[in-house]
């Protein structure tokens, strides 16, 4: 039997960066044992076009990138989450849907790079890859099978002390 994948959700409330980012690096570096989306509570309906040219630069391809809400995985036929992750301060402050199979939830507040003034917009977005980067590598290499709920979930909300 093989190994079961785990579906993470990144939330931010626009949609359109922070998160973007976590789910593409989260394909990148956890395929084959985790599947990442990302969401947000007020969905702005574009991908920052800064996102996907960090995400570029560092050799990640995001496939058909869309700024969507979390609504699409709290309907019946969505993914079952094992983990949803909050990555702005805003999102993680309010009501979430009810997600289905009681996931492990935990907030990684990230600064928002979008909100950085135009000249230093790439460097924004390549600081917050990086402490996002270095979060999902933790986060990547757990082991969630061999890890009671209790832990896992401690050691997953740990990460955002990184």
């Amino acid at each position: 039997m093989p190994d079961k994948i785990y579906n993470v959700l990144f939330l931010c409330t626009g949609n359109s960066a922070r998160s973007i980012l976590a789910e593409g690096i989260l394909n990148h570096i956890g395929k084959g044992r985790f599947q990442a989306f990302s969401a947000g509570s007020m969905p702005i309906g574009l991908v920052n076009p800064y996102a996907l040219k960090q995400l570029e630069k560092e050799g990640i391809v995001v496939e058909n990138p869309r700024s969507k809400s979390w609504e699409e995985f709290a309907k019946p036929d969505a993914p079952q989450l094992d983990f949803v992750i909050t990555v702005c301060d805003n999102a993680a402050g309010e009501v979430c849907p009810i997600w289905a199979g009681q996931p492990i939830t935990a907030h990684w507040g990230v600064f928002d790079p979008a909100a950085a003034e135009e000249e230093q917009k790439n460097i924004a977005f390549a600081q917050a890859f990086a402490i996002l980067h270095r979060r999902i590598s933790l986060f990547a290499a757990l082991n969630p099978s061999s890890l009671n709920q209790l832990a896992l979930e401690k050691n997953v909300r740990e990460i955002a002390l990184t």
